[in-house]
């Protein structure tokens, strides 16, 4: 099983230009007796060029009438049948959620071909590792009705990981941890509880999920074994798959919590509308990006971003370092449409990626243009510089003002594990990498002319999962946005 899937992930490197011309032909011939495919003539064989021509880019709102009509549970809409499967997702600081159309084609040419793929890796690069001799934890979300047909009972709505768990075949579903009826709960207190007593026993050979939650989850386990290092509980533990949030912040308090030179670290990007990429390198944190998995990719460069037709590139035309909003046409029936990401190219044989940031989450209020990735490699450097643990942290501007505040800044609120032996350190450091990273915050920084040093404040400890409990998005794969150009979630956050 290993060797179909290596080699398909070869042509992936060696051919990234007739795969993705073909994933795209396939997408549009399978949807072209849906009424979207009736509207924009997919009947008709056409090339990336007249797809950028015919199909708007959309956002989720510019999509949305669409996707209600799905969820209300009309047939061949976006793509062909009725749609029983919704990730919900936050995705910006909107209270406002999104529903996410998991269709049965994403789930099995997408989420799970990917996750397959990213065993088959992980068993070449780590053959000691043993991923398939043991138990998988795995640590995701939760599912509810779909309280837009209350009639359908098959219809769910939830985190993209229940409903991935939810659906597992049965071989995979035997190689994971903990039982559905406990994985799949809605009361995130009550499931870590219950989680950490369960896998207490089991032989977990590999962890998959959220690195801020699978560090509560640890720290009870090891709670409930007399306070014995993770290595003692799970002594063949040897990989972490982890997405959602940059592991960078969180990789020095992993190494305490699991202290063995043995245990190795995958990224991967899971996102709700597709699984779009995954490190293939045990040495460097790029990610190769899966162009034969459901999704096809354009790109649409900073200075287009916000535009009503915003001009887009093809996988072809992009280049190594500029970031770029992501934009896929998927078999979930997601047509050109805005995923929120943006990201950038760190080589293009084979096509490999960081995560920039979000096209909504950053700190552009003087025109310093700082995105999520400049922020956590700013956060990751100063606790290293200190000695720190970061539990979490966001930033946000501080406006102009009068007299002594007369110059913009940005407040950075963070909540330490463990403190930092010196903050003054520790802002001094933030400040000046991300002056490195950063270009325009440097320009903003010259002199102090335009913007002050980082503000620093410490949150109290529990600080930003009372902020995410009071708006019932404990756990699963919420998380509070790194940056935010406006005060208002700083403010809130404060105010805990």
């Amino acid at each position: 099983m290993v060797k179909p899937r290596l080699a398909r992930l070869e042509r992936i490197r060696t051919e990234p230009h007739a795969v993705q011309a073909e994933l795209l032909q396939e997408l549009l011939r399978s949807a072209r007796h849906t009424d979207w495919g009736r509207q924009y003539g997919y009947a008709d064989a056409f090339s990336a060029r007249e797809l950028a021509q015919r199909v708007p880019v959309s956002s989720y709102e510019q999509l949305y009438p669409w996707i209600e009509r799905v969820l209300n549970g009309e047939e061949d809409v976006l793509w062909p049948g009725r749609v029983h499967w919704f990730a919900k997702s936050s995705g910006t600081t909107n209270a406002r959620s999104k529903y996410i159309p998991v269709t049965a084609a994403a789930l099995e040419d997408c989420h799970y071909r990917a996750g397959r793929d990213m065993v088959a890796v992980a068993q070449t690069l780590y053959p000691d590792a043993g991923v398939l001799r043991g138990k998988t934890l795995s640590l995701g979300g939760s599912l509810a009705p779909n309280h837009f047909r209350p009639d359908d009972a098959a219809s769910r709505i939830g985190d993209v990981s229940a409903i991935i768990m939810q659906n597992l075949p049965a071989w995979a579903e035997s190689r994971r941890t903990p039982p559905l009826d406990i994985a799949l709960l809605g009361e995130w207190e009550e499931k870590l509880e219950r989680m950490a007593r369960h896998v207490l026993t089991e032989n977990v050979v590999c962890l998959a999920g959220v690195p801020t939650w699978m560090i509560v989850l640890l720290r009870r386990v090891s709670e409930l074994a007399g306070g014995a290092p993770v290595t003692e509980v799970w002594p063949h533990l040897r990989l972490f798959m982890h997405g959602a949030v940059a592991f960078g912040p969180y990789r020095e308090l992993f190494r305490q919590l699991i202290p063995d030179e043995r245990m190795r670290y995958l990224e991967i990007y899971n996102a709700s509308e597709g699984y779009l990429a995954f490190q293939d390198q045990p040495d460097s944190q790029d990610l190769l990006l899966l162009l034969d998995h459901g999704v096809y990719y354009e790109f649409i460069p900073t200075e287009e971003a916000g535009r009503e037709h915003p001009r887009t590139l093809t996988l072809e035309q992009v280049e190594i370092g500029p970031s770029y909003a992501l934009v896929i046409s998927t078999n979930a029936g997601l047509w050109r449409y805005q995923i929120g990401d943006t990201v950038r190219f760190t080589s293009l044989a084979p096509y490999r990626i960081r995560i920039a940031g979000r096209t909504k989450h950053f700190l552009n209020a003087f025109g310093e243009e700082v995105v999520v990735e400049n922020a956590e490699a700013a956060v990751a450097a100063a606790a290293a510089a200190t000695g720190a643990l970061v539990r979490e942290f966001t930033a946000a501007p501080i406006y102009f003002g009068a007299g002594a505040q007369s110059r913009g800044g940005h407040q950075w609120l963070i909540e330490f594990t463990q403190p930092p032996q010196d903050e003054a350190r520790f802002g001094q450091v933030l400040d000046e990498t991300l002056r490195q990273v950063n270009s325009d915050y440097d320009a903003k920084r010259y002199r102090d002319l335009a913007l002050q040093p980082p503000v620093l404040t410490v949150a109290a400890p529990g600080t930003f999962e009372r902020w995410l409990a009071r708006r019932g998005k404990l756990g699963g794969q919420h998380k509070v946005p790194r940056l935010s150009n406006s005060r208002e979630l700083l403010d809130e956050l404060l105010a805990e």
